[in-house]
């Protein structure tokens, strides 16, 4: 044989022998490191809301899953469930620190029996604040830090959760005549939830806590007088105009609120760093969208429930009045707790810069807007 054929094959073979060694070590490395095939299957989470399936604040959660879902690519899925597939309205918090659910979207008022402190995260006394400030305290002022003390310290719960969806005031509620008087709630049977049971418990009422989808047939059946729920859409599609045709727009019961989102301690900070840091960018994510998507929709529908005979009222100064004399009295009595009063000077320190700067910068809209678009 020629050299020259000679030494083209024998670097052919070496080639040949080579190539076999890289595969047989590729294929020792699979063998040795199964989770790198794992790492790429999909992280699934049973996550549910705390709301009826036809409410908005269930397409609010819808909202979220879907960012975390399409941001995800393929790693990571939230199976979203509505209020009572897995766990009650008001259960739903247990259920995820059960490791039953994975994670939930409700709101902190629904477990503040576990502590007062915790409706501070939700529904807080009216600072003069609007819901996005006091997300603004979540993210700056220190508010995430009290959160996080409140929920893995001082109650000890496999829990993380974060802040998001500033909500409007909300409405005093739906009655069945309107309320000029705070007299008139004295002895009323009404549902309300958190901090604002306390509030109307001290302004005479006679309070119910529930979940939102238990209200209208509660009211149907007189077990409430009187009832609250949140805004506009929630409040047209459950069906409120059916049982009650007296709607009170304004109060500081709940002046400013937003939604909670919450995982199980343990499965969230399994995920690996990038999947976490992208829930946390898609709750931030979902804040903003939720707050144009409320323009749109609370506008259109509390049209729509004045077209359909509901007789909307503004909630007189009187009332508001007295609701403020009766925050006064639960901040002071809840106060005796310690961490209580420890967010609740957080919030007022916040609110008093924050709010304060607002006056002095922002002009007045009502002055531009009557200008516009004359009654």
């Amino acid at each position: 044989m020629p050299k020259s054929r000679k030494a083209a094959n024998s670097k052919s073979r070496r080639a040949f022998l080579k190539g076999g060694a890289v595969a047989a070590a590729a294929g020792a490395a699979t063998l040795a490191m199964p989770n790198v095939v794992r790492a790429q299957e999909a992280v699934v989470f049973k996550f549910q809301s705390t709301w009826p399936a036809k409410d908005i604040f269930h397409e609010f959660a819808a909202d979220f899953v879907a960012r975390v879902n399409e941001m995800g690519g393929g790693r990571i899925k939230l199976d979203l469930l509505a209020a009572g597939a897995v766990a009650k309205a008001l259960e739903v918090q247990d259920a995820v620190i059960a490791g039953t659910l994975d994670g939930g979207h409700g709101v902190t008022a629904y477990w503040y029996g576990k502590h007062k402190a915790a409706s501070l995260f939700g529904t807080p006394p009216a600072w003069g604040w609007r819901a996005n400030q006091m997300i603004g305290w979540m993210k700056y002022g220190g508010g995430q830090a009290l959160y996080d003390e409140l929920v893995q310290q001082v109650l000890g719960l496999d829990l993380v959760g974060f802040l998001t969806g500033p909500m409007p005031t909300q409405p005093l509620g739906w009655f069945k005549q309107e309320i000029t008087d705070a007299g008139q709630l004295n002895g009323l049977k009404y549902r309300t939830v958190g901090l604002s049971a306390d509030l109307f418990k001290q302004m005479g009422a006679a309070v119910t806590i529930m979940g939102g989808g238990e209200i209208v047939p509660a009211m149907d059946r007189g077990l409430l007088d009187a009832a609250e729920f949140n805004n506009p859409s929630s409040d047209k599609l459950l069906g409120f105009a059916d049982v009650s045709k007296h709607y009170m727009l304004q109060s500081y019961h709940q002046s400013a609120e937003c939604f909670e989102i919450i995982f199980n301690k343990a499965k969230f900070e399994a995920l690996a760093p990038e999947l976490q840091a992208m829930i946390k960018y898609a709750v931030e994510s979902s804040n903003t969208d939720m707050s144009w998507k409320a323009m749109e929709r609370y506008s259109k529908d509390l049209a729509a429930l004045k077209e359909a005979g509901v007789s909307v009222h503004k909630t007189p100064d009187s009332v508001l009045q007295a609701q403020l004399l009766a925050w006064d009295a639960v901040i002071t009595a809840q106060s005796a707790d310690p961490f209580f009063a420890k967010v609740v000077e957080s919030q007022k320190a916040w609110a008093k810069r924050v709010v304060g700067a607002q006056f002095e910068l922002e002009v007045d809209q009502k002055m531009a807007y009557d200008h516009f678009f004359p009654a």
